[in-house]
């Protein structure tokens, strides 16, 4: 969700909050991947869980630094000390979507920052 927030303040010229130094890292996934996974996961496969999501994490930084190229705008970034009940990265692991489902996210994070952008103008 921060991608969303963090476009809608950068074009607002607003600033950021980042609990830590940007340098945790973030499996993100676009919605588009995430409906698609959804509907191949209608089909009956008995009582499943399966992940939907990013299995490769990237840098909070560097997704800001997409969203200011694309936005062409630099970011206020207001640092905040790191949340002690959060984690340094995060990612999905999507063996089973890929092998129930045949899904794996498409939409790279460069793709998905910059039609992020593009709905938000």
């Amino acid at each position: 969700m921060s991608p969303f927030r963090f476009i809608k303040w950068i074009m607002e010229g607003l600033s950021l909050e980042i609990f830590g130094d940007s340098s945790q890292q973030r499996g993100f996934t676009y919605i588009n991947d995430i409906a698609r996974g959804t509907i191949k996961a209608l089909r009956p496969l008995d009582y499943e869980i399966i992940n939907l999501g990013s299995n490769k994490p990237y840098r909070l930084d560097e997704s800001i630094k997409l969203m200011e190229e694309y936005i062409g705008r630099k970011a206020k970034c207001n640092y905040k000390e790191f949340h002690k009940a959060d984690v340094k990265a995060t990612w999905a692991d999507i063996e089973k979507a890929k092998k129930l489902l045949d899904w794996r996210s498409q939409v790279s994070l460069e793709e998905g920052i910059k039609r992020t952008v593009q709905r938000t103008k």
